[in-house]
């Protein structure tokens, strides 16, 4: 408005950005790497793919978005799947390679043939720091085009282990069980009859939020649970995903700190004293009108998990039931695909043990790059067969006994008791007790390690790549405490009882 010259030269760069991709996308010299947000990066990969002879083979060093970016699956896939990739070692710049670029940026050596040119296997390695670590046996795996098929068949992507020993696990793992969503084939395969649904952005809809202050003085009233009434309009609180964690929808209240400009709502954490009353309710930053929530879509109850897997989080995957399904994008829900509320609550009982599994969360690190823990990560990820939960140990039928431990797990709080209602429970909520928790919770570790095929020494080695766990399990107790338990726990599901209080 003012004349500036930056915006003529900003208008001019903008102008030859959008007239390059129309380019690049509709000159057919691009087809797998093109799509979305174009990246230079890409287009080089595709064009030394097209300038080599059938048997040649390309070296190149590239972003690892390569071999891990939605935007790239096809390419990648494409020479993953096909015996084509010779070798992809993966790299954390740390200053050492490239001084001028950040230290966690992520480059890999990419080694791939022409259309003629197939290898029996993929050297691989990950989080590399000096290239001498290619000569510890330890770093290295070989992966075949069905490793890759596998571990990842909606995209072909790489999976990133860090040890051989996590290959192997992991592998062995998606030789046994399905993905959560398989979408090789036009019919798509579904372990568990959900889908996925995101409700609100929390920009775009933000007209849609109401503070506390701001009900107040529009004239809405608290009527319990959480929830405001205008007459016959309802306003639920808007649930985010820094309010839940495992088996818990009453982490944290969420907080404001409008001096923080980068970040103003903050997580405060309720005490286990608090937890203990089933009627302290997580408190959020807004509440949002129930008319706003689709009717096909606005639900009592649902399993939800945190989109945001930061690295000094415990785990990787945080899911838990949730009353409503108000929530930010940042909270993905996993909501009824054609199914009644009993036979939903039955299911979502099973997959939400199985989301909140140190196995599963062990095999979604291989996969999460980023913080992001995206739909087509989750859709991949290896899911126990429902058929195994029809099997008994001692005289208890293992869907029976997960299902009343999530109950017990999750119904804290009186905002859940359309939860406890469609799973058959009329009773009150159970009482929030820490070391009846870390029981039942590493019972149920315990289980899926049982039911992923792992042994005490598999099961060993998983919980040793979780350092968090272990630390705060050190400071407060003196010792692995979970691991202790969960090993602990795998003998007597070995030895048949389920029921049984170990005392370790």
């Amino acid at each position: 408005k003012n004349g500036d010259p930056l915006w003529n030269d900003y208008v001019e760069a903008q102008d030859a950005s959008i007239s390059a991709a129309r380019v690049f996308r509709d000159c057919g010299d691009f087809p797998l790497l093109s799509t979305g947000d174009i990246n230079l990066y890409g287009l080089f990969v595709e064009r030394a793919q097209s300038l080599i002879k059938p048997r040649g083979v390309v070296g190149l060093l590239c972003p690892s978005g390569i071999a891990a970016d939605l935007g790239a699956a096809e390419f990648f896939r494409s020479i993953s799947t096909t015996q084509r990739l010779a070798a992809l070692f993966d790299f954390e710049n740390r200053k050492v390679f490239f001084p001028d670029v950040h230290a966690s940026f992520k480059f890999c050596v990419l080694v791939f043939g022409g259309v003629s040119r197939t290898f029996k296997t993929t050297r691989c390695a990950f989080y590399l720091h000096r290239t001498n670590e290619l000569a510890n046996a330890d770093r290295l795996l070989a992966l075949t085009s069905a490793d890759f098929a596998s571990i990842n068949p909606n995209t072909g992507a790489a999976p990133v282990f860090r040890t051989r020993r996590d290959g192997e696990i992991t592998t062995r793992i998606y030789a046994r069980q399905p993905v959560l969503v398989d979408r090789r084939d036009a019919t798509i395969k579904k372990v568990w009859p959900v889908k996925y649904a995101t409700m609100f952005h929390m920009t775009n809809d933000s007209h849609l939020f109401k503070r506390r202050d701001e009900l107040e003085r529009e004239g809405w009233y608290p009527v319990g649970g959480n929830r405001w009434k205008k007459g016959e309009a309802e306003a639920l609180p808007l649930l985010v995903g820094r309010m839940i964690y495992n088996y818990d929808h009453r982490a944290s209240d969420v907080t404001v700190n409008s001096a923080n400009l980068h970040n103003a709502a903050l997580s405060a954490s309720l005490t286990n004293h608090e937890k203990a009353d089933p009627n302290r309710f997580a408190v959020p930053q807004y509440w949002v009108a129930a008319s706003d929530i689709p009717d096909a879509k606005r639900l009592p109850w649902c399993v939800a998990f945190r989109d945001i897997a930061r690295t000094t989080d415990m785990r990787t995957m945080i899911a838990a039931v949730v009353p409503s399904t108000a929530a930010g994008n940042k909270l993905p829900l996993f909501m009824p695909d054609g199914i009644s509320g009993l036979t939903y609550a039955r299911a979502a009982s099973l997959l939400l043990a199985n989301l909140n599994s140190l196995v599963f969360d062990f095999v979604a690190r291989q996969k999460v790059q980023s913080t992001a823990v995206n739909l087509y990560i989750v859709e991949q990820l290896p899911m126990i067969r429902p058929e195994q939960f029809d099997a008994r140990i001692g005289s208890t039928t293992i869907s029976d006994f997960i299902r009343a431990e999530v109950l017990r797990l999750s119904y804290t709080a009186h905002d859940l008791s359309p939860f406890a209602r469609d799973l058959g429970f009329d009773g009150p909520p159970f009482t929030w007790d820490v070391d009846d928790r870390r029981h039942r919770i590493a019972r149920l570790d315990a289980l899926f390690f049982h039911l992923y095929g792992l042994g005490r020494d598999d099961a060993a080695y998983v919980m040793d790549t979780f350092p968090i766990v272990r630390d705060q399990d050190v400071s407060a107790h003196g010792r692995y405490l979970t691991k202790d338990l969960v090993l602990a726990y795998m003998n007597a599901i070995e030895a048949g009882d389920l029921t049984a209080i170990v005392k370790v």
